[in-house]
């Protein structure tokens, strides 16, 4: 297994012990930026951003784990310092890469691919249990998103 598929998956196992899809995303993706993994509250802070934020459906949170990762590598840590130069164009690159990931769902949200009424535990209970359910397609954009990060920052930091 290279490298890249390494990244897909730990990033769809961390997903499948029970991280919500941004955290897994940010957990397995951050060591392609730096040797350190994301402090732990960091790992906490991404919670809210499951299931479209806060069960809303809204942007999946695979996207916004990426995105997460990317800044914690590339940001700015001081109000004068300067972000990478780099993380502009890795993270409008992921995002348009993010749309072609997503295009059989006709749309980048976690409504679009989950399908799912977030404020209905019992749907929530199946989609989290049941085998076929549409869990499976976000098991498959949890590792797409990580590999295509991969991909970026092997591109842009290579």
């Amino acid at each position: 297994m290279n490298s890249r598929e390494k990244t897909a998956a730990k990033a769809a196992d961390l997903f499948q012990e029970g991280f919500h899809c941004s955290q897994a995303v940010l957990s397995a993706c951050a060591g392609l930026f730096r040797e350190e993994p994301p402090p732990q509250e960091l790992t906490a802070a991404m919670a809210p951003f499951a299931s479209g934020m806060l069960g809303s459906g809204q942007t999946c949170g695979a996207l916004t784990g990426a995105l997460a990762a990317v800044g914690f590598a590339l940001g700015k840590t001081s109000p004068k310092g300067e972000n990478h130069k780099a993380m502009g164009r890795i993270g409008q690159e992921l995002i348009k890469e993010f749309g072609r990931i997503t295009c059989e769902y006709s749309g980048m949200s976690c409504s679009d691919i989950a399908r799912l009424d977030w404020q209905d535990a019992e749907a929530v209970k199946r989609f989290r249990n049941d085998p076929d359910s549409r869990r499976k397609h976000c098991v498959r954009v949890v590792q797409e998103t990580s590999a295509c990060l991969h991909d970026l920052a092997a591109k842009h930091l290579g």
